[in-house]
Parts: structure tokens; sequence; C-alpha cells
């Protein structure tokens, strides 16, 4: 079971007052490709794993925002870390219909 909950909100600066989505969409790529199992919500997108992992995603989400053309990235970042293990689905299952 995975150890921590990472969420993520990227604020891309963009040149010339440029749309920011095709930037986030280019974040939420990289956690595509990581294969970590994520759930993109309308603010922000979150992500189960290992804390280094997640982290490591993290970094590459800004690396691939700057080779995007980003000139600098803010990102707003909420992390649940419980060694014993944690998951989305039992935080969130008494919610469910």
């Amino acid at each position: 079971m995975a150890n921590t909950l990472l969420s993520i909100q990227v604020i891309p600066k963009t040149p010339n007052n440029e749309d920011s989505i095709p930037y986030v969409d280019k974040a939420i790529e990289v956690i595509q490709k990581s294969g970590v199992k994520h759930q993109v919500n309308p603010l922000e997108t979150t992500m189960e794993g290992e804390l280094s992992d997640l982290l490591d995603i993290v970094r590459d989400m800004h690396e691939a925002l700057i080779a995007s053309g980003s000139p600098s990235v803010i990102s707003q970042i909420k992390i649940a870390h419980n060694p014993g293990g944690i998951s989305m689905d039992k935080l969130t299952e008494k919610y469910r219909p």
C-alpha cells in the first residue's frame, strides 16, 4: 500500500500572457506517464504512491514546464504521509454512493 497522497496545483507563468492550460496539460502528462495512481480534479491533481517517488514527479513536472517555455512555476502542494499506508479510496469511500 502507498504511504503518501500528494495533491498539487501548478501555476505556470506563461510567455506573453499565453493561456496556462496547455502548460497545465503538460504537467498532468508527466503524472500520467509516471504510472502512479492519480485523480485529476478541477483545481488540483492528487497522486498516490511513495513519498520520494511523488516528489520526483513534482520535480519532473516543473522541469517539463520550464522546458516547454514557462519562465517560472509555482506549485501549491498538500501531502498526507502515513508509513502504515494511505489511499484515496480509503479516505473517500464513505462519500461514494
